[in-house]
């Protein structure tokens, strides 16, 4: 799959004002207030915007963060990193390879066996299930 490229005019048309904010325009949601943050539901977490593969909820974990916390992206394609001096910090962003979607930051305080964190706002993310009873599901 090729590049997803839209106008800022067609993700706002798709996109909530808050995932707009946060996955076009790199803000962030509070801690502790996000969709995911605490969810313990089995599946694969895709891009809000594009629908891409990105984590697994099998390398989720409590991170004590509040927000979502993995130790290993699906598959190291699905995510690049950038350096982000904002804020006066300087850390490593991270978005979704195919559509440039701002997701977070990973860090290097996680669990083995990355030693990883890649904290990801909620708003980026869209989890399928296996579950019948819930609305958003994958093969």
């Amino acid at each position: 799959m090729g590049k997803v490229n839209k106008t800022d005019r067609e993700w706002q048309r798709e996109l909530s004002p808050e995932e707009y904010r946060i996955t076009r325009k790199k803000g962030t949601e509070p801690a502790f207030t996000g969709q995911y943050w605490n969810s313990k539901q089995k599946g694969i977490y895709v891009c809000r915007c594009c629908g891409a593969k990105l984590f697994s909820s099998e390398t989720k974990y409590d991170s004590g963060s509040g927000w979502p916390s993995f130790y290993r992206p699906i598959d190291n394609l699905a995510i690049e990193e950038r350096d982000d001096s904002s804020h006066g910090m300087v850390r490593t962003e991270i978005v979704c390879h195919d559509c440039d979607a701002h997701l977070g930051h990973v860090f290097e305080d996680g669990p083995e066996p990355t030693g990883l964190r890649y904290c990801v706002n909620s708003a980026s993310l869209q989890l399928k299930t296996e579950e019948k009873n819930d609305e958003e599901t994958y093969p």
